[in-house]
């Protein structure tokens, strides 16, 4: 039988990124030292543009006119904002299969992909990149950051962004207009909708249920 393992949901408003930064690393510092089960903050965010190593390294920056955060993840350039969904799973990873970043990474992509086709949507994996795409389009990005195999950050799903917002970013090595939303290709998921999704696909997907 494999295990799971309960989940603690905190559904938070408009955050600030740093705020949400803060209450990451004191969650993941309790979920390390067991004092706090599997937690999964859900929430959105003012317009951010996140800024990991990878992006620093190339130097590669956000057009003018986009706020900027440094970050530890994974990856390069990732936009926030109105219209996105975000999940950061403060998850201990040591169940059946949980064994690399890369098995980690692709039971969260599989999670939001079993997520979509409950809602009537097919998407995919791409060789591209990391996340989730949807008519050779990418709408979900993934990228953690792990201390003792406790994560921090997360994912998005690009929902209802503003127009154009997160078409102009080119992120790590994608051209521009290559990740966009779920309303610009015509699917109309409100958050609601989408949040009730998840949390019933998280069990079947990533072996951990709502707690209650």
């Amino acid at each position: 039988m494999v295990e799971e393992r309960d989940v603690q949901i905190i559904h938070l408003d408009e955050t600030p990124y740093q705020q949400a930064l803060d209450l990451m690393k004191k969650l993941q510092q309790q979920r390390i030292e067991d004092q706090i089960p599997d937690t999964l903050l859900l929430l959105h965010h003012p317009e951010i543009v996140t800024v990991g190593p990878r992006a620093t390294n190339d130097g590669i920056k956000a057009p003018e006119g986009y706020p900027t955060h440094p970050v530890d993840r994974g990856g390069g350039l990732t936009w926030h904002g109105p219209g996105q969904l975000v999940g950061y799973p403060i998850f201990k990873w040591d169940l059946e299969g949980e064994t690399s970043v890369a098995a980690i990474i692709s039971i969260l992509e599989q999670w939001i992909i079993n997520t979509l086709k409950s809602l009537g949507i097919d998407s995919e994996r791409d060789d591209r990149m990391q996340g989730v795409w949807l008519e050779n389009k990418k709408i979900s990005s993934i990228g953690l950051s792990f201390l003792r195999w406790v994560s921090r950050h997360g994912f998005s799903v690009n929902l209802d962004t503003p127009i154009g917002r997160v078409e102009e970013l080119a992120g790590c090595g994608l051209e521009r207009n290559t990740t966009t939303s779920l309303a610009r290709l015509g699917y109309k998921i409100t958050s609601e909708q989408f949040t009730q999704a998840l949390l019933e696909n998280m069990q079947s997907a990533v072996n951990r249920f709502v707690r209650e």
